[in-house]
């Protein structure tokens, strides 16, 4: 009797296998390792191609302080990078590889249609494992970690993708090899707590850092994230979008503060615009934002209240 044919490697992918897979050969050549050379030592970490003429998306923390900056494709490929833009409230930052060729670049996804549970995938180089591969799902949406200076870095993927020193600044994509966000951080200690800053951001920081150098930002003082707003309530008031900003936190003496916002609102729009969660709401706060007296329509406790304020510009 002869023995049956062994199948073959790709008969035996299964879909989860296969979605990993092709999403990484599509994203993880966009992945590049940085490394920098500071007065205190060197450091590294990873970044995103974002244009093939070879602007680098990265995080703050992975360049600050650099004097020269050194990266590396996943072909080996090395060249020097300068500092186009830092902006520390959204641990980004951004890059120019100095190189005449042209660099595979990934694409940039759209975060707000995320949803918990969806497959995720961590593509960078921890502890200098260069094009290192790690997937799990988005646990969560909207988060907030404390960035540099005390102050709140918003909206952030939760993932339990698994994130090691040196994956800050690396491409987390989704099952088409989108990328959905720029890998940012753990928490030391913890099991499958790691962070990434949400691609929609990171779209809007890119256009500021390539024309400005910087992100000039309008502020209400408030911090929050996405929330579901109740169906009783989207029936009753007629309301069109299914989520809003929850309001965790009024800053005193803040704009928001001074309207009249409180801990618990859910911001529904603000200046005719539908702030479907923290993403749209730092969309809005741009700096032509700063000055002009704006109305924001909340939710509180079941009923629509309506508050006039005036952004602040951040410093």
């Amino acid at each position: 009797m002869l023995d049956a044919p062994i199948p073959s490697d790709g008969a035996l992918l299964d879909a989860y296998s296969a979605a990993v897979t092709a999403a990484v050969e599509r994203a993880g050549p966009a992945v590049v390792n940085v490394a920098i050379r500071a007065a205190r030592g060197g450091g590294a970490g990873s970044g995103v191609v974002v244009s093939p003429d070879g602007l680098i998306l990265t995080n703050s923390h992975v360049v600050r302080g650099a004097e020269a900056i050194l990266v590396a494709t996943a072909e080996g490929r090395r060249m020097p990078a300068r500092l186009l833009g830092d902006d520390p409230d959204t641990d980004l930052a951004l890059l120019r590889a100095e190189t005449d060729a042209a660099l595979p670049a990934g694409t940039l996804g759209d975060s707000a249609a995320l949803r918990p549970g969806q497959l995720a995938i961590a593509i960078g180089n921890p502890l200098g494992f260069s094009s290192t591969v790690t997937a799990g799902v988005v646990s969560a949406l909207g988060r907030t970690l404390t960035g540099a200076g005390g102050r709140p870095v918003e909206d952030l993927i939760q993932t339990d993708a698994a994130l090691n020193p040196g994956n800050s600044g690396g491409a987390l994509v989704d099952s088409r090899g989108a990328v959905v966000g720029i890998n940012t951080a753990m928490i030391g200690g913890a099991q499958g707590l790691c962070f990434a800053v949400a691609s929609n951001t990171a779209r809007l920081v890119l256009g500021h850092l390539v024309r400005f150098g910087r992100v000039r930002r309008a502020r209400l003082g408030l911090s929050g994230q996405r929330e579901a707003i109740p169906r009783r309530f989207v029936r009753l008031h007629g309301l069109h979008g299914a989520t809003g900003v929850l309001v965790t936190e009024v800053q005193r003496g803040s704009p928001a503060d001074r309207a009249g916002m409180e801990r618990g609102d859910l911001l529904l729009s603000a200046g005719g615009e539908t702030m479907l969660g923290v993403d749209s709401l730092l969309r809005w706060l741009t700096g032509d934002r700063v000055g002009e007296a704006a109305e924001l329509v909340v939710l509180r406790r079941g009923d629509l209240r309506r508050f006039r304020v005036t952004p602040e510009e951040r410093a």
